[in-house]
């Protein structure tokens, strides 16, 4: 079979199975009425997948080539099994072998002693795809009592984009919220394959405009420094620097800390919510479950 050949198969292959889905089958919202197509549009299987409309287009049209990330984010989004799978990618000329499996990440010890000892900072250690792996009680303090969030939903972006609260921690919300996208975008290119960032992508490109329309922007931020404006719900507005630290022994953790200039009234402000967390390392009262961004 020609090149040509195997493209317009691949094409019609992917029309025959996306026919095959209702909106509901993949968590979209069923609006009622009729549909023009049967089964779900291009543009939905696009927006699952976290690619755009006019790539998956050209694809069903045998007009370019996929690489194996894609295709495999379209296997999941598609509901193929193993073999449909196979097919698929032999269509496309590319490797058949499923993405590594990665152990599930744990905060170095180390790291965790660090934040213990950290009283009067509030500092939390980031993972892959801004997982949040640890925090101290300053973090909680300031941020959100995270013990209180599912293990699996413990994510940063998560965080900003799903809770109203965020928009009330951050005066710049869309700013901070912009930044969460653009660093998100950074961690996916270190590994494309990884199927739990589709997963994460595609839930939040369902579940808010703003996020599907940065991340098609393609803009990208590493995590690094600066600084922050947050308006805490018991001591008012702060202004603190935020800063990365990476671990030597696993570079897929950071921990980000937040201080105030010695003197100012944020630094004092957190002096109190330090006063708060004496004797428990883990809650602090007055924070009202707010989130926030980590730069």
């Amino acid at each position: 079979m020609s090149d040509n050949a195997r493209r317009n198969e691949l094409g019609e292959f992917l029309k025959a199975r996306r026919s095959e889905l209702s909106p509901r089958t993949v968590g979209l919202p069923d609006t009622g009425g009729s549909r023009r197509v049967k089964g779900l549009r291009r543009e939905e299987v696009a927006l699952l997948a976290a690619i755009s409309t006019d790539y998956y287009t050209r694809l069903e049209q045998g007009r370019m080539q996929a690489s194996a990330p894609v295709l495999d984010t379209i296997a999941r989004v598609l509901h193929l099994d193993d073999d449909e799978r196979e097919y698929m990618f032999e269509l496309a000329g590319k490797d058949t072998s499923r993405p590594r499996r990665r152990n599930a990440q744990k905060v170095q010890p180390q790291l965790r002693r660090l934040l213990d000892d950290l009283i009067t900072i509030p500092a939390l250690v980031f993972g892959r795809r801004m997982d949040i792996l640890a925090w101290n009680a300053m973090a909680a303090a300031l941020i959100t009592d995270f013990a209180k969030i599912p293990e699996k939903e413990r994510n940063y972006a998560r965080l900003v984009f799903t809770d109203p609260a965020a928009r009330e921690l951050y005066p710049d919300w869309e700013g901070v919220a912009h930044t969460a996208v653009a660093q998100l975008r950074m961690e996916a290119a270190r590994d494309p394959k990884d199927p739990r960032m589709a997963k994460l992508v595609g839930e939040l490109s369902m579940l808010d405009e703003d996020f599907r329309r940065w991340w098609g922007a393609h803009r990208v931020a590493t995590r690094t420094m600066g600084t922050k404006v947050l308006r805490h719900p018991t001591v008012g507005e702060l202004t603190l620097d935020w800063d990365t630290l990476s671990c030597n022994s696993d570079p897929e953790q950071q921990l980000v800390t937040w201080t105030a200039e010695p003197g100012t009234p944020s630094h004092d402000a957190l002096r109190i919510l330090a006063s708060w967390t004496t004797g428990d390392r883990r809650h602090a009262p007055g924070t009202n479950s707010r989130p926030g961004n980590p730069g």
